[in-house]
Parts: structure tokens; sequence; C-alpha cells
């Protein structure tokens, strides 16, 4: 189920970054660090990231991990709390969307909207 609107019907919230964009991480305890989006939950509005906010898991032998023990892994962050990194700028930036020449819709950073995120 996603948010519920005032008609009734249901919808994801909306987020303009993508899997596989590098981001930079803006609040909480991770504050500062970048990373590689490994996977985005538009349900919960949240991200994870590679290398960022590592959590160890404590697991038992099972027929799927035969071997159990303390497992390291990303766990989610909140999707407000990364925003998209430029590499040409050194420096994080909000995310617009651009209507192309031939009709496509493109993502670019806005604060160089040269910078075309989508390469289709």
């Amino acid at each position: 189920m996603g948010i519920r609107t005032a008609s009734g019907s249901s919808s994801l919230a909306k987020s303009r970054i993508r899997k596989g964009d590098t981001v930079i991480v803006i609040a909480g305890r991770e504050k500062g660090k970048m990373g590689k989006v490994l996977h985005v939950n538009a349900r919960t509005s949240r991200v994870t990231v590679e290398k960022i906010n590592v959590i160890k898991r404590h697991t038992k032998p099972s027929q799927k991990m035969k071997q159990g023990g303390i497992l390291e892994r990303e766990a989610p962050l909140a999707i407000s709390n990364v925003m998209v990194y430029s590499q040409a700028l050194g420096k994080p930036s909000r995310v617009a969307i651009k209507r192309m020449d031939d009709g496509r819709r493109v993502r670019v950073l806005q604060k160089s909207p040269d910078d075309v995120l989508d390469k289709v």
C-alpha cells in the first residue's frame, strides 16, 4: 500500500533519486559520507547506500546460510537525508526534470543543468 490521497486512491511517494546514483549523506550519524545507491524503496521513502549505515546482524545457521555468525550489511536511510552528488562541481545538488528537444524527460542537476543524470 502506498500513501492514501483524499480521493481514496493509493499512490507512491515520488523520488528523484534512483539506483546507481552517487549520493552524499547530508544529515545524521553518517553525514558527509558518499556512496552509490543500491536500492530505493519508494513505499517507505528509504534508500540503501553502499558502505553507509552499516549494521551487524547476528544470524543463526540455516539451510540457506550454512555458516552462522555476525554479518555486516547496509541498513536503509531516510531519502530526505541524502542528496545527489555532482562529480563535476564537487558538491551536492537538487535534481530537476528537464524536457529535451526530442520530447524525452531527463533528470538534471539544478546547480549545473548541463549534467544529465539519465544516460539513455
